[in-house]
């Protein structure tokens, strides 16, 4: 389909990425799905036959891109619109982005790349797409920075396999057609393509072949890690965020499948004399061992062992401590090599664990979470500022983006240190509000306004000032002067009682 796809566009004079990326995205694929077949699959011989073999796996390269998502882009990421926010989150709340988002990311990290599309459906209401890498073709960029792409999605028409594909591009003159467009706006054309022939398709019923946008920005948002692409310096595709890490990936299954083999066969093995094992005929006339030759818990001797012909039992130990300070060493090492640092994973009680502890802003996990929320930040401004012009608002606005930063510091933390520094004289009220709540300047001055309304509806007839020692003591006062004013009769009293 790939080469269907990037066929037609050669044909009509499209420029596309080179393959030496594309080649590599069903190989990250592969890892990201779990299942390796060239090497999560293999022989072991048992001394009569040849047995396959299928490794016990981690999952680590799923696990990795799953973390990378949750980092950047999970349910307390906000994008801060002024007025239009309350409309813009209704519009991502239908295209269900909290959730389609997080795994377009996801798939970006591990096949390298992803898209945002947006556009209106027939309906007039605003849609957006999660494009994963391979169905992402840029058609021309600039420093890096894709200006034109083509997305393709597949779909069956009369039957047949057929690829939607979506062209994102300027105007231009076409001099055949003798019509000029307005280079500086975005036109999308829509074509379908056989799968089998590339052959171009007759389009369906309702479906314009070309629609001009009237919109200078494109409405797509190209997203990749923020690393770069070494196996093709002059492609605009990002990588796989394990992309050099497939050594890694192998050493964590490897040594997972030695210590769950530990398991498997350290549970005794029988060493049989071929001889003496019970035989049983074939069709052919031919006697064979009645094994099931799958079973790994005989191992059949050969006839010409001599005197060995007793049968053996081999009590293996389990090595469970040397393994799992393999399979560590090996998750700090793929962890390192994905940008998360050291000590990002656990294995504790057979199973992979995530840290829990506050990232701390001068490891590698946050710097490299903060280089990638350069790229995710540009994406989700531009795809907010693409959704308001469909709706039909001034793209004009400003918009910001609000990432969950309670993942590097506690909230706890951050109210603590701002309270210490305006107690202190080294910030403003108005700029620990904004940190805390994390708000606009507007929204904190709002937020100062009701805090000082509320303290002056509190009583302002009451000295606030006096303290409860000062109320007690005045009311011992006036205690005293009570009985300085009854002192006579009752001291005679007293003391007449006394004396008797």
């Amino acid at each position: 389909m790939d080469h269907a796809i990037r066929q037609y566009l050669t044909q009509n004079k499209y420029s596309t990425a080179s393959d030496e990326t594309y080649s590599h995205i069903d190989e990250w694929l592969e890892w990201y799905q779990g299942e390796v077949e060239k090497f999560h699959k293999y022989k072991i011989y048992n001394g009569s036959t040849t047995v396959e073999q299928e490794m016990y796996r981690l999952g680590m390269a799923k696990k990795v891109c799953e973390d990378w998502a949750n980092l950047l882009l999970n349910e307390k990421v906000a994008i801060k619109a002024g007025d239009y926010e309350d409309r813009l989150n209704k519009i991502l709340e239908a295209n269900n982005f909290k959730v389609r988002g997080n795994q377009l990311i996801e798939m970006a990290f591990a096949l390298g790349t992803g898209a945002f599309v947006e556009y209106k459906d027939a309906d007039d209401n605003v849609m957006i797409d999660f494009v994963r890498a391979d169905m992402v073709y840029p058609l021309s960029w600039d420093n890096g920075d894709i200006t034109e792409c083509a997305f393709g999605s597949n779909r069956v028409v009369d039957g047949k396999e057929a690829v939607y594909l979506q062209i994102h591009r300027k105007g231009r003159h076409d001099e055949e057609e003798g019509e000029e467009e307005n280079p500086d706006l975005y036109y999308i054309e829509n074509k379908y393509i056989d799968a089998d022939s590339g052959e171009e398709m007759e389009l369906p019923e309702g479906i314009l072949e070309s629609i001009p946008i009237g919109y200078d920005k494109p409405l797509f948002q190209v997203v990749t890690p923020n690393i770069c692409n070494n196996v093709d310096l002059d492609s605009p595709l990002g990588i796989s965020v394990f992309a050099n890490s497939i050594s890694q990936l192998k050493g964590c299954d490897l040594v997972y499948d030695s210590y769950m083999n530990e398991y498997v066969l350290g549970r005794k093995r029988i060493l049989v004399p071929l001889s003496q094992a019970k035989r049983q005929m074939e069709k052919d006339g031919v006697y064979t061992p009645a094994f099931d030759p799958k079973d790994t818990i005989y191992y059949m001797l050969p006839d010409d062992r001599g005197n060995e012909q007793s049968i053996t039992e081999v009590d293996m130990s389990i090595r469970a401590q040397e393994h799992e300070l393999g399979i560590q060493r090996n998750l700090d090492l793929l962890s390192l090599k994905c940008g998360m640092g050291t000590g990002r994973y656990k294995f504790e009680n057979g199973v992979v664990k995530t840290a829990a502890e506050v990232i701390s802003d001068k490891g590698d996990l946050y710097q490299n979470r903060q280089k990638n929320i350069i790229i995710i930040e540009a994406a989700l401004i531009a795809l907010a500022k693409a959704v308001a012009f469909l709706d039909g608002v001034s793209n004009d606005l400003e918009m910001t983006v609000d990432f969950d930063d309670s993942i590097i510091e506690d909230t706890n933390t951050t109210i603590d240190r701002n309270i210490k520094l305006v107690n202190a004289g080294l910030r403003s009220k108005l700029s620990a509000i904004m940190e805390i709540n994390k708000c606009s300047e507007e929204e904190a001055k709002k937020e100062l306004d009701r805090i000082a309304e509320d303290g002056q509806i509190t009583g302002q007839d009451i000295d606030w000032t006096q303290t409860d020692d000062e109320d007690t003591q005045e009311e011992t006062d006036d205690q005293d002067e009570e009985d300085i004013e009854d002192g006579s009769s009752g001291e005679s009293a007293g003391s007449g009682s006394g004396r008797q």
